[in-house]
C-alpha cells in the first residue's frame, strides 16, 4: 500500500482531535452496533473532529480478549461504512496484525497501537501498511495492569520504552510514528499526573509527536471521587486534561466529548495558546 499522511489539523496550529468510536458491546461511548458507526462519527466530524478512531476490543482495566476473527467482524463493517461517506482519516485501535490488514483494506489510514507493534509481524506489516503509526506503552495487558503498577521513575521508564519501540518501527522501514504513554495503562494516580506534566519532555526525548488518551478515565475519579460513572461524570476532567496536553505539546488528544474538546481548544487557541 502506499504512504498515507495526514492533513493539517483542522484547529488552527493544533493539536488533532481524535474521536472514540467503540464498536464493543461493552463500550460506554454509544454501544456497540458496526451499522449505527457512520451515523455516529460523522456526529463527531461535524463537531471538529480530525479522525475517527475505531476499535473493537475493550482495554479497559481487566478487559478480557477477543477473537481476531470477532474483531474483524466488529470493525471492518463500521470502518467501510464510514469510508463509503466520508475522506476523513480513520484510525484502527488494535493490537492484532491481522486486524489492522483488514481495517486498512476496507479504508483505514492509521494503526493506534496499545501494545506499540509488539505482536509477531506487526512491525513489517505496519511498514507495509504505509500509515502512520501510534506506539503506546502499557505495563502488562488489560487484564492485569491495573495490578500494583510500580516504576522507580514512571516518566523515564515510559519514555526509554517509547524510544525503543519507535526505533524498532523506524528501522523496519515506518515513517510516520507517534507515540503514546498510556494514561491509565498500568498506573496509578501519580503515574498518571507525572505522565501527563511530562508531555514535553516525552515529545523532546523520544523525538516524535505525542497522542495523550486520558478522556473518562478513571484517574479522574481517583481525583473526584464523585466521578463513578464514565460516560456521565467524567467531562470536566477529560476536557481539563486535554487542555493541560495540548498546553504541553501534545500534537493530538484522544477523546469522547469532541464538539466540547474542540470548543475548549479554540477558546484556549484564541487567547494564545
Amino acid at each position: 500500500m502506499g504512504k498515507r499522511s495526514l492533513p493539517p489539523p483542522r484547529i488552527a496550529g493544533g493539536p488533532y482531535v481524535m474521536g472514540v468510536l467503540n464498536v464493543t458491546p461493552d463500550s460506554f461511548s454509544g454501544g456497540g452496533r458496526p451499522r449505527t458507526a457512520a451515523p455516529r462519527a460523522l456526529a463527531m466530524l461535524e463537531h471538529g473532529a480530525d479522525i475517527i478512531d475505531i476499535g473493537g476490543e475493550s482495554t479497559r482495566p481487566g478487559a478480557l480478549e477477543v477473537s481476531e476473527s470477532e474483531e474483524i467482524a466488529r470493525v471492518v463493517p463500521a470502518i467501510a461504512a464510514l469510508r463509503r461517506v466520508s475522506a476523513a482519516p480513520i484510525s484502527i485501535d488494535t493490537s492484532k496484525p491481522q486486524v489492522a490488514a483488514a481495517a486498512f483494506e476496507a479504508g483505514a489510514d492509521i494503526w493506534n497501537d496499545v501494545t506499540a507493534l509488539s505482536a509477531p509481524g506487526a512491525l513489517e506489516l505496519a511498514a507495509r501498511l504505509g500509515g502512520p503509526v501510534i506506539l503506546m506503552h502499557m505495563a502488562g495487558d488489560p487484564r492485569t495492569m491495573q495490578n500494583d503498577p510500580r516504576y522507580k521513575d514512571v516518566v523515564a521508564e515510559v519514555i526509554a520504552f517509547l524510544r525503543a519501540r519507535a526505533s524498532a518501527a523506524s528501522a523496519a522501514g515506518v515513517e510516520d510514528i507517534w507515540v503514546d504513554p498510556g494514561i491509565g495503562f498500568g498506573k496509578t494516580l501519580d503515574h498518571n499526573l507525572a505522565l501527563l506534566n511530562a508531555v514535553g519532555r516525552i515529545r523532546d526525548e523520544v523525538g516524535r509527536p505525542v497522542l495523550i488518551g486520558a478522556s473518562r478515565k478513571r484517574f479522574i475519579q481517583a481525583i473526584d471521587a464523585r466521578a463513578l460513572d464514565a460516560s456521565k461524570q467524567r467531562l470536566g476532567g477529560s476536557v481539563a486534561a486535554a487542555l493541560i496536553a495540548a498546553q504541553d505539546g501534545a500534537a493530538m488528544v484522544r477523546v469522547h466529548d469532541v464538539a466540547e474538546t474542540v470548543q475548549a481548544l479554540m477558546v484556549w487557541r484564541a487567547v494564545g495558546g
